[in-house]
């Protein structure tokens, strides 16, 4: 793995912009957004509602075409990738498979042999923390565990980036933190490359590397803020630290700042 330092970027989000139709003139949702990402980085990004983070988002992921460029180890991407692995706020679980089937479902898809396939299987279904439902059906579980299930099938395929798009946001609070603190410790032991959008200040302190605070629409990166904590500390100890609360206080007032001028904008039209 290379380390945080090397200069060629794992991602590299090069003056992307993105309209959409409108009644009466085009909808700009970005604007010229930059952002290069390490390899082994977690970075969250966020700002206010309908600001354009989720557009961005499926833009990396190569599901949206936009203006500017995106580049995955220094080569343009051109649309959805293996390397790229999505979780979306909504489960997006094949209800017809059980929980064993919808993990196997992209390996099955990318040739290996059963006998490997199930080795993944099993230890992903561990890592998670279902064993014993391997065979019952999304409508059989909790919210938590589908969205559990969610990622262990997005982390079968092995991809080098995780794109996370509000995951936990359908989750109650209780279930919220437990799925935070299983996202962090896998990130932990892989070091993948992570990219999430969220709305919750305290989830993108408690998980990233490094925040970048979104402009009110047409977004734009306004703010980025380094994250220097130490995880190994239980959460509860970590969350009431001054340093926590120093650095979430900070975020919360540039998301705070791009809110109200959204609000501006829209008291204005």
């Amino acid at each position: 793995m290379r380390a945080l330092t090397d200069p060629t970027p794992k991602i590299e989000i090069r003056g992307v912009s993105k309209s959409y139709p409108g009644d009466n003139s085009p909808v700009q949702a970005l604007r010229a957004v930059d952002i290069s990402i390490a390899e082994g980085e977690f970075v969250s990004i966020v700002g206010p509602s309908g600001c354009g983070k989720s557009t961005l988002l499926y833009v990396v992921g190569g599901f949206l075409n936009a203006d500017g460029k995106v580049l995955v180890d220094g080569k343009v991407i051109h649309g959805p990738g293996t390397d790229r692995g999505v979780v979306f706020q909504e489960y997006a679980l094949f209800p017809w498979l059980s929980v064993r089937n919808n993990i196997l479902y992209g390996l099955e898809r990318g040739g290996l042999a059963s006998d490997e396939r199930a080795k993944i299987a099993d230890r992903l279904i561990g890592v998670i923390g279902l064993k014993g439902f391997e065979d019952r059906y999304p409508r059989e579980l909790s919210g938590g565990m589908k969205q559990r299930v969610a990622i262990a099938r997005t982390l079968a395929c092995d991809p080098a980036i995780l794109l996370l798009d509000e995951p936990f946001g359908a989750l109650d609070a209780q279930t919220r933190e437990v799925m935070q603190d299983e996202l962090l410790r896998i990130w932990l032991e892989t070091r993948k490359t992570v990219l999430m959008i969220t709305h919750d200040v305290t989830e993108a302190v408690y998980l990233s590397n490094r925040i970048c605070v979104m402009s009110a629409r047409p977004g734009q990166i306004v703010d980025e803020f380094r994250i220097d904590l130490d995880r190994t500390i239980p959460r509860e100890q970590l969350v009431t630290s001054d340093a926590f609360n120093k650095i979430r206080n900070q975020v919360w007032i540039a998301v705070r700042h791009q809110a109200l001028a959204a609000e501006t904008a829209n008291a204005a039209i």
